[in-house]
């Protein structure tokens, strides 16, 4: 049984969010998407988040990290090895591409293979101009400055 929520009331007391209801429509559809390669997402601190993806056999030439606005788009594609004959491949090889919705002003700030680990560093750095400023309560009603009208400019 499949339970869809239904947005539809928000829209019509809400202006700004169609992206955040987008984002969560989009989430319902990705019950059946394949879970490979496995992944942790930590959050490290305030403004801080790590992602650590399980990529044993990639090299740091077969994976690419790609980041487009918000959304950060790791592949690993890795050639085929002509070795020698399988008899069991328990070490998944194969293709892959993931893809992270990231909120505004997110940013990769590294990211490193270790241990058949790949780690990306993110961070959220919110401009000056976006954080809440203090505004001055000044003492008495504010005063515009008198026009005055330029009497001795001519107009041809």
């Amino acid at each position: 049984m499949r339970n869809d929520l239904d947005f539809a009331p928000l829209y019509r007391s809400s202006i700004g969010f169609d992206r955040v209801f987008n984002l969560l429509n989009n989430a319902q559809r990705l019950h059946a998407i394949d879970s490979w390669p496995p992944y942790d997402i930590v959050k490290t601190g305030d403004d801080a988040y790590r992602i650590e993806m399980a990529v044993a056999g990639f090299g740091d030439e077969e994976l690419d990290i790609t980041q487009e606005r918000n959304l950060l788009i790791v592949k690993g594609h890795k050639a085929d090895a002509k070795d020698g004959e399988y008899l069991h491949r328990g070490i998944s090889g194969r293709t892959f591409e993931r893809s992270f919705e990231l909120a505004d002003h997110v940013r990769v700030e590294t990211a490193a293979l270790s241990n058949g680990l790949l780690r990306i560093s993110l961070k959220r750095e919110v401009p000056e101009a976006m954080k809440p400023r203090k505004i001055a309560i000044g003492t008495g009603p504010a005063k515009p400055e008198p026009l005055q009208i330029d009497a001795e400019r001519q107009v041809a």
